[in-house]
């Protein structure tokens, strides 16, 4: 008695076989149907190399004390001390010569946060576009 339905039960079961053909099918059609796809060519531009060298940074560093140091690495890479109106005027006149003059910030790691911060916010004043912080790597 019990293998009778009655007529008011939902049906609990799901008749997958059909939906399994479908699939079989739209797999064979893919099957046929790839290869004989054109596949695009793309020409890419070609570009030759840039002819002028890249530029070398400036390298402002802030010194344990948070004093400022300056070291030119187009000019060999010497180090010397500077103030913050000398680093203002110098940074003037590079970017008047190169606008795209990149400029790196070399912090102490025990310098505090803050006067990176406004290393930075000097270099933003003067409009600088190219400015990265210097990292030693582990």
């Amino acid at each position: 008695m019990s293998s009778h339905r009655s007529k008011h039960q939902p049906m609990s079961q799901i008749n997958v076989v059909p939906y399994i053909d479908v699939m079989l099918v739209l797999l064979v059609i893919f099957m046929i149907t790839a290869p004989m796809m054109n596949t695009g060519q793309i020409d890419l531009p070609s570009v030759g190399k840039s002819s002028a060298p890249p530029i070398a940074p400036i390298e402002v560093l802030i010194k344990k004390d948070t004093t400022l140091a300056l070291r030119d690495h187009s000019q060999g890479g010497r180090e010397f001390p500077i103030s913050r109106d000398e680093l203002t005027a110098l940074l003037k006149e590079k970017q008047a010569k190169n606008a795209d003059q990149p400029v790196v910030i070399s912090a102490d790691k025990n310098v505090r946060y803050e006067e990176v911060i406004n290393v930075m916010d000097m270099l933003q004043q003067q409009q600088i576009k190219k400015v990265g912080l210097f990292t030693k790597s582990r």
